[in-house]
């Protein structure tokens, strides 16, 4: 949607980096998001939760500056979606997800694949890198622990490395909000276990951007998530902070089953109320 009035200014958080103002998304009769007030401050560190068709994944490219709200006013970043220009916008959010990595071209190297997201591309085309930049995705690719791969091409990396060097090329151009849809989704215990640790690191440190991890499992979290959004038939169950918001009671609503929900160690985990 495009304002044609004034933009409410009253209604802006000056302290958020992403917020969602009586937000509805409509495709024909069917509400994917339905009156959706949310808000992300720049120390925050979010995960959103909720079924298959919850309205998650809507919610994410509305973040990202893919999608336009049928009703209400997304700011990202400060600015209302539909009076910004969106390819300005986009290089300050970083975003990793299945359907970017689907779009990487399999010949693609993996270097080449984290600079790309400086220029706002998928693939290399006639771009000069610079130094620099190639200074700057190689450390990312080893703070990520996949240096080693910097050379080989993105389509025979497995699951694990793919997640890695997707995160990598999201934090390329030092983002101010990042965006992680299912980082953790077709991972092997090992492999989302090593993910869980460096995204736990990540999340621990003060510098690092505002961020929102969307994920069906509250066995993903890494330690570190301040907030949670939990989602359900295209409306919020409960949000908030994490202690308040990740109780039996709202993830039972959440996912129509009764659950036990404990936390060991830093980790969250949840099984069915019953033990089956």
């Amino acid at each position: 949607m495009r304002f044609d009035g004034p933009v409410p200014a009253t209604d802006l958080n000056p302290d958020a980096v992403l917020q969602f103002v009586d937000v509805t998304v409509r495709r024909g009769s069917k509400i994917l998001l339905g009156g959706i007030d949310w808000t992300v401050e720049e120390d925050e560190r979010w995960a959103v939760l909720g079924p298959n068709g919850a309205g998650k994944t809507t919610l994410l490219q509305l973040a990202a500056a893919n999608m336009h709200p049928t009703a209400g006013i997304v700011y990202v970043l400060g600015e209302p979606l539909g009076r910004v220009d969106v390819f300005e916008l986009r290089p300050r959010i970083g975003l990793a997800s299945s359907a970017l990595a689907d779009r990487i071209p399999g010949h693609e190297i993996v270097r080449d694949v984290v600079i790309s997201a400086g220029y706002s591309v998928l693939g290399r085309w006639r771009e000069a890198y610079g130094r620099l930049d190639v200074r700057r995705a190689t450390a990312l690719l080893e703070r990520l622990g996949v240096g080693t791969l910097a050379e080989r091409t993105f389509g025979t990396l497995s699951q694990g490395e793919k997640a890695r060097v997707q995160i990598a090329r999201a934090l390329m151009t030092d983002p101010e909000l990042l965006l992680l849809d299912e980082p953790a989704a077709g991972l092997d215990l090992g492999g989302r276990e090593d993910l869980l640790r460096r995204l736990t690191r990540f999340a621990e440190d003060p510098d690092a951007p505002a961020s929102v991890l969307v994920t069906h499992h509250v066995e993903e979290l890494p330690p570190g998530i301040t907030h949670v959004l939990l989602l359900r038939d295209g409306g919020i169950v409960a949000s908030g902070l994490v202690h308040d918001v990740l109780t039996e009671e709202h993830l039972s609503a959440t996912f129509g089953l009764s659950l036990r929900v404990e936390r060991r160690d830093g980790r969250w985990y949840a099984r069915a109320a019953d033990g089956r």
